[in-house]
C-alpha cells in the first residue's frame, strides 16, 4: 500500500489509549512511506493521525467539503488538500487516491464512511483491504451485530470476512498488506456494477 484512507472521529473522545494510537498510526505510516488519506482536520482523532504522520515527515492528503472547512479546522501543514462540493464527492476523492481503508474510533460520520466503502466492496466496486484497528474492543459490538446478521442470514459470511480487525497496528497493517481480494459474489455480474 502506497495510500491508505483513515475514517475517524472528528473529536478525541475519552479514551486517552485511542488518542495515543492514533497518533502512533500516523508516525507508522509517516515512517513506512505511506501517504495519509483522511478529512483534513487538525481536531480530533483525525488530527491526532495526522499530527503523527506530519511530525515525521509523512505525506497528507486532506479532503473536505466546503461546507465543513470552518467546523473542522483545516490542518495548516498537509502536503494537499482537496475542497469538494459535498460529502459524497468527498468519500469518492478518498476512495480513488487510497490503496485501503482503516478505520479508527468515531463516530457517525466514521461509520456512515465505514458502511459505504464495505458496501462497496461487498458489490465488487472495488477489492481494496478494509481493516478496523479495534483499540481497547471499541468496535466489539459492531463487529457482534454484524455476526448476528451472518447468523440471522442477513450477511454472507464471505462479506463478513471482508473487514480485517485488529487490535494493534502493526498486526492490522500485515493483515492489510496481505489481503487476498474475495472473489465478486457470483449473483453480481460485472456488468451489473
Amino acid at each position: 500500500m502506497k495510500s491508505v484512507s483513515v475514517f475517524c472521529g472528528s473529536s478525541e473522545g475519552n479514551d486517552s489509549k485511542i488518542i495515543s494510537e492514533a497518533f502512533n498510526l500516523g508516525v507508522l505510516l509517516a515512517k513506512s512511506n505511506i501517504t495519509l488519506v483522511y478529512g483534513a482536520a487538525k481536531i480530533g482523532i483525525m488530527g491526532k493521525v495526522a499530527q503523527g504522520v506530519i511530525g515525521y515527515n509523512g505525506k497528507t492528503i486532506g479532503v473536505i467539503p466546503s461546507f465543513l472547512k470552518s467546523k473542522e479546522i483545516v490542518h495548516p501543514n498537509l502536503s494537499e488538500l482537496i475542497v469538494t462540493e459535498n460529502m459524497h464527492q468527498r468519500k469518492v476523492i478518498m476512495y480513488e487516491k487510497s490503496d485501503g481503508f482503516i478505520i479508527l474510533p468515531g463516530g457517525f460520520g466514521t461509520m456512515d464512511e465505514f458502511f459505504e466503502i464495505i458496501t462497496w466492496g461487498q458489490l465488487g466496486l472495488h477489492s481494496k483491504p478494509i481493516g478496523i484497528l479495534n483499540i481497547n474492543g471499541f468496535y466489539d459490538d459492531l463487529l457482534a451485530l454484524a455476526a448476528t446478521m451472518v447468523k440471522k442470514g442477513f450477511l454472507k459470511q464471505i462479506n463478513f470476512d471482508i473487514i480485517l480487525v485488529d487490535d494493534t497496528i502493526d498486526g492490522l497493517l500485515t493483515k492489510m498488506a496481505n489481503y487476498i481480494p474475495v472473489i465478486t459474489p457470483k449473483w453480481l455480474k460485472k456488468e451489473q456494477i
